[in-house]
């Protein structure tokens, strides 16, 4: 008959406590999530009017040269490889006595 001496009034409460407090404090930690979010986001940068010259201003002509080493560094950036060798390196010892199969001592 110990069921009857339990409480179910205080045990109902305090499981209600919990679960309350779980998700008020879910609930603050998105709140403080967002607001981080709201507070180091990036504002855009002004434009100023020397940068928006300089982009209107047309392109000063690109050499043959430069553009062939420009070609260059494409080629020999996007072209590497790395030399492997085809033998497989997996050895497999056969060791009689292991303590981690030993079904005495896990028992």
């Amino acid at each position: 008959m110990t069921m009857l001496a339990i409480n179910w009034g205080n045990t109902w409460l305090i499981t209600g406590v919990g679960f309350a407090m779980v998700f008020v404090v879910l609930v603050l930690l998105i709140f403080i999530v967002k607001s981080f979010g709201v507070i180091f986001a990036q504002k855009p940068a002004k434009a100023q009017p020397a940068a928006a010259a300089a982009a209107t201003a047309p392109a000063a002509e690109v050499g043959e040269e430069d553009m062939v080493a420009i070609a260059y560094a494409l080629h020999t950036f996007y072209n590497m490889h790395d030399e492997e060798s085809d033998v497989l390196t997996i050895r497999h010892d056969d060791v009689p006595y292991s303590p981690w199969n030993q079904k005495s001592i896990t028992f």
